[in-house]
């Protein structure tokens, strides 16, 4: 049997006026609450939009002001950069007068050794430690002084150098970094909500461990600023330093050089004074030579000349003594002979008359003795040629070899 079709139930009218009030009722609240997520909406909308304005125009401060710091950095960098470099040429300068000074000190020294080794060649009397040997001594020791000083300065003053590029390559540094820096600032300072580039960065806003405290930021700077300035100060006293003791160097080098050179030309002086003297001396000696050689030649003619009577009267003696028997008699005559050999004898060796100067003089000498008188002044002669050329050769090294040598020395100011 078929099934009945059931109706839908009916409401009462209460019921469907009911229902059109709950719709209308539920809309009105839903309306209520929609009104109120728009306006909250706005209200957070307008409220974001003047914190995102407000952040952004204190990110465009704060950006500006660091870029501002960045540029007083920079500046500050800019300065004692260029101070340090300044500072450090002119200190290769002042490295250049150290070598040209240290270079020059060698050519002197290797004169004055030289000097005291021609010296060593000096032979007799005259290989004697004088005042030149005395102040060349003194001036091998300036000498090296000078240049060990000059030496250990001019090791300051590289190490110095190396110091003010140090210092220099840590300004370069910083300053590429705070120009980077800057021009990173620069285009973020540019980036509007317009800008076509902008875009979502992943973990932009961690901090990394790397990052630094402003204040880090600032001793950075601080510190090679400070270790510039610490450097030219230094470079400053070297400097300062280094004009002193080149200054006083070539015055010491100069005031030795004259005491050598004022002591060789006493010496110079000196020595020829005694050449001089020897050489006077010498002249007295070949006089008296010459003349001791004429007196031994009037000796020998005395005698010469007494050789005669002397035979003359040994011949009569020697024929007198061939008298026969009874004649032989010692006479008067035979006497006088005798007398007169003896008398001839005497005279021959002790007494001769001699003619010297147009007048007539006794002298009372033997020829032996005029001999050994000879021999002696030939003796004191060679050794007065001997020591004149000892005075000579003395000379030679002195004023020739050496004076000479020491006038190209010259001692300059670098």
């Amino acid at each position: 049997m078929a099934r009945l079709v059931q109706t839908p139930p009916k409401f009462h009218p209460s019921d469907w006026h009911m229902a059109n009030k709950m719709q209308r009722v539920s809309t009105e609240v839903q309306k209520c609450r929609s009104e109120r997520v728009i306006a909250e909406s706005q209200r957070l909308l307008h409220e974001t939009e003047k914190t995102t304005l407000k952040t952004q125009s204190d990110v465009n401060k704060k950006t500006e002001q660091r870029q501002e710091e960045i540029k007083f950095w920079k500046q500050e960098l800019d300065n004692k950069l260029e101070q340090i470099v300044r500072e450090t040429e002119v200190l290769l300068t002042f490295k250049s007068r150290l070598e040209k000074s240290l270079e020059s000190c060698r050519e002197p020294l290797i004169i004055s050794k030289k000097c005291l080794l021609n010296r060593q060649r000096r032979t007799g009397i005259d290989l004697v430690h004088d005042e030149v040997e005395e102040e060349l001594v003194k001036e091998v020791e300036v000498l090296e002084g000078v240049i060990a000083l000059l030496g250990r300065t001019l090791e300051q003053t590289n190490e110095q150098i190396r110091l003010n590029r140090s210092a220099k390559y840590n300004l370069e540094m910083d300053l590429k970094d705070k120009f980077t820096a800057l021009m990173i600032d620069d285009y973020c300072a540019s980036l509007t909500s317009n800008t076509p580039d902008i875009r979502y960065a992943d973990n932009a806003v961690k901090i990394e461990e790397k990052f630094v405290t402003p204040e880090d930021w600032i001793d950075f700077s601080n510190i090679n600023v400070e270790k510039a300035e610490k450097e030219r100060t230094n470079s400053l006293a070297l400097r300062a330093l280094i004009d002193s003791i080149l200054s006083q160097t070539a015055s010491d080098m100069r005031k030795q050089r004259e005491m050598v050179n004022v002591a060789f030309a006493n010496r110079v002086k000196e020595v020829k004074d005694a050449k001089h003297k020897l050489e006077t001396l010498l002249v007295m000696v070949m006089d008296e030579t010459a003349s001791q050689e004429e007196n031994i030649a009037a000796l020998k003619k005395a005698i010469a000349d007494k050789e005669g009577p002397f035979e003359v009267a040994q011949t009569r003696l020697e024929a007198r003594n061939h008298r026969p028997n009874m004649e032989l008699c010692y006479d008067t005559v035979q006497c006088r002979l005798i007398s007169e050999v003896e008398e001839l004898t005497k005279n021959i060796q002790r007494q001769v008359e001699m003619l010297v100067g147009g007048g007539n003089l006794w002298i009372k000498d033997t020829l032996a003795q005029a001999e050994t008188e000879l021999r002696s002044l030939s003796r004191r002669q060679l050794s007065l040629e001997e020591e004149i050329q000892v005075k000579e050769n003395t000379l030679y090294i002195d004023e020739v070899l050496c004076m000479q040598m020491r006038e190209s020395v010259q001692i300059n100011d670098f």
